[in-house]
């Protein structure tokens, strides 16, 4: 272990996975350690015993929930937008030989009380339940508006600069309700709140471009896919990549002791009384406790059921998001559902998440609007975690610090993390410009 890297990775979630993979694969040479005996971090795959242990502190989980192993539950369950981000990353890494995806059945928003499928195109704008008549024509033509919009071809623009007209303004525009604003905002453009209404439109339609075009590359009920057994695959898909490329990987190495130099620049990491020298050290927020701060809290529950979610056309997996205005808080509500079918349970289950940003201290009531909607469970768990982000100045000491996961069930937010944290590193913007097609072997 005494050599020097020109990186050194601490913990093996998702987002350090990332990194490692994009980094190794740019040529550098990259040390990645975990202090625990398995691969994820935060963000790893349970199987039923490991659940109980976790959450009911014993090994014996109920027979009638079936085998253990058929169960890969994952601790941050996160849809991938077909076409979005975290694909592109895949694609450039080449990472997609490791993995098996499959489309999402369903994606829904929750509105005055029901669950409804997310309209995406004019055509399904004209036939959705969550809109009036003359709301709907009126929806319609700010559909066709974002379809057709480009960029770089201002006869698209209808007169307007995105980058200046605010969400807000450019809504007002088409005269569409509060209520529509909502599913559009958050359900197709994936807001996490609404400050998105006051900044500029451009990145709102880009958003809501990449939905319909996410939806149109699988011709499923969703625009979401994922992989079979589960996100755990994706770390170890990502450990495997980087061995490719000469990368090091060490599991279940207590401590990982970041050293610094006496002008405060990381030089190494210290495990088992063995230190190996390094320029950049990158981690979660777990292994530098003294340079990031609480910035909020995730609080969830874990369901095991045996039937799909109500209201749902039975969709085996499924995203429903119950936009903040309609349940009178802050931030938005997540449901997130897969099963059997992406062989993450045994035949007949369906394990379903409840997530939001934490507004109290009591989950079990928090999350009741959610819960809500599942219908009966066999089973469920509590869990709430902080949240933390770093407050460090990378260009000062050297340590790259991923920010937490947040509530969301869709990828998103984390790829902008790690995409960010690429160009800080390494002070190159990622080529995400990639022939998509290349993923589309994989998900048949």
């Amino acid at each position: 272990m005494d050599e020097e890297y020109d990186v050194i990775v601490l913990g093996t979630g998702l987002k350090e996975c990332i990194l490692s993979g994009l980094l190794s694969v740019d040529g550098l040479k990259v040390l990645h350690m975990d202090r625990n005996d398995y691969y994820g971090g935060e963000s790893t795959s349970l199987n039923l015993i490991q659940l109980w242990k976790k959450f009911r502190g014993s090994d014996k989980p109920p027979a009638h929930l079936g085998s253990s192993r058929d169960y890969n539950v994952d601790m941050i369950p996160k849809f991938i937008m077909a076409n979005g981000a975290l694909v592109r990353v895949l694609i450039h890494t080449d990472v997609t030989k490791y993995l098996y995806f499959k489309a999402v059945d369903g994606s829904f928003v929750y509105n005055k009380g029901k669950v409804h499928k997310v309209p995406a195109t004019d055509m399904e704008a004209l036939k959705s339940p969550l809109m009036g008549i003359f709301e709907k024509r009126r929806a319609r033509k700010f559909f066709i508006y974002v379809q057709d919009y480009k960029e770089d071809d201002p006869r698209t623009h209808e007169g307007m600069d995105l980058t200046r007209v605010t969400t807000r303004e450019l809504i007002a525009k088409y005269g569409l309700d509060d209520n529509t604003v909502d599913f559009i905002g958050h359900a197709l453009a994936l807001h996490r709140d609404d400050r998105y209404l006051n900044e500029p439109a451009l990145d709102t339609v880009k958003r809501m471009k990449l939905y319909a075009e996410s939806l149109a590359r699988f011709q499923g009920g969703s625009p979401y896919i994922y992989p079979l057994y589960g996100l755990g695959e994706l770390p170890q898909a990502f450990a495997r990549l980087s061995a490719v490329y000469g990368g090091t990987y060490m599991l279940n190495k207590p401590e990982c002791k970041v050293e610094f130099d006496e002008e405060g620049k990381v030089c190494g990491v210290t495990s088992e009384g063995e230190t190996a020298k390094c320029k950049k050290v990158v981690c979660d927020p777990s292994y530098l406790t003294n340079k990031v701060r609480k910035v909020g809290k995730v609080a969830r529950a874990i369901c095991i059921m045996s039937h799909p979610i109500p209201n749902t056309n039975d969709s085996h997996s499924v995203q429903v998001i119950l936009p903040q205005k309609q349940l009178g808080r802050r931030s938005d509500m997540y449901l997130f559902c897969c099963s059997y079918s992406h062989n993450v349970a045994p035949k007949g289950k369906f394990i379903a998440f409840v997530s939001t940003e934490a507004e109290t201290d009591q989950p079990e009531i928090e999350l009741k609007p959610g819960l809500d909607l599942l219908g009966p469970v066999d089973e469920i768990f509590y869990d709430v975690y902080d949240r933390y982000e770093p407050v460090n100045e990378p260009s000062l000491d050297n340590c790259f610090i991923s920010t937490s996961y947040d509530a969301t069930t869709h990828f998103e937010s984390t790829v902008i993390d790690v995409i960010h944290m690429y160009s800080m590193i390494t002070g190159k913007v990622l080529d995400l410009n990639v022939d998509l097609s290349a993923a589309s072997a994989a998900e048949e």
